[in-house]
């Protein structure tokens, strides 16, 4: 008979989780060793094989779970059915306040992906583009005009530009938090669609980060 898991088992494995994300995001997956995380996480290095087989399980499940959680986000929102415009605020506002409290798994998913095995990748660049896909349909519903002339997703990956890579600039001690930009970073986005005049040929094809297979959330290509 199987034996069931221990009483805190998940509560656990997010913990360790959390501090295997702390670590990636400061010394690099490379320069990270299980040792460093099992002391980090207050366990012995057998404790931690009991959750996770090696490093590798550890970054499939830091970036997996972090891209998946956005992809729950805004199914939640799409499902609420707000209009357009308040859904499309809506979701600027949420997806900043979920990267306020993962800034490192949001750091390991933007500078290790690199490391992932093509299965796992794979996998999880179709959460993201699940993610992105949500936003083209918001801004295409949104602005219908802008989306005719094929740039529902090009806005989508120039609103992700802002986003992506607050987390290089943004300190969490400093004046400004991820509470006070989310508002700004919608203002901004909504102040600005609005005024922007579609090319006169409309937009062919993918776009080009589609098509190279470039990661959505990895602004660098890499």
């Amino acid at each position: 008979m199987a034996r069931g898991r221990a009483p805190g088992y998940d509560d656990q494995r997010q913990d360790i989780l959390h501090h295997a994300a702390r670590l990636f995001a400061r010394r690099g997956y490379a320069g990270t060793s299980m040792n460093q995380v099992a002391e980090a996480a207050g366990l012995s290095k057998a404790s931690l094989y009991h959750y996770f087989r090696d490093k590798y399980a550890l970054l499939v499940s830091i970036a997996e779970s972090h891209v998946a959680a956005l992809e729950t986000m805004v199914a939640e929102v799409e499902a609420a059915g707000a209009p357009p415009p308040e859904r499309m605020r809506e979701l600027i506002v949420r997806i900043i306040g979920a990267y306020a409290g993962a800034q490192d798994h949001h750091r390991v998913l933007t500078e290790d992906v690199r490391y992932l095995e093509p299965d796992d990748r794979e996998r999880i660049l179709g959460h993201e583009r699940r993610v992105v896909e949500a936003f083209a349909r918001t801004i295409a519903a949104w602005q219908p005009g802008h989306a005719e002339a094929g740039l529902a997703k090009p806005l989508t990956m120039l609103l992700f530009g802002m986003i992506n890579w607050m987390f290089i600039w943004l300190k969490p001690d400093g004046d400004l938090t991820h509470e006070t930009m989310a508002p700004i970073v919608a203002d901004l986005f909504f102040a600005g669609v609005p005024a922007i005049r579609p090319p006169a040929r409309p937009v062919r094809g993918r776009s080009r980060a589609k098509a190279r297979g470039t990661d959505p959330f990895v602004m660098s290509g890499t």
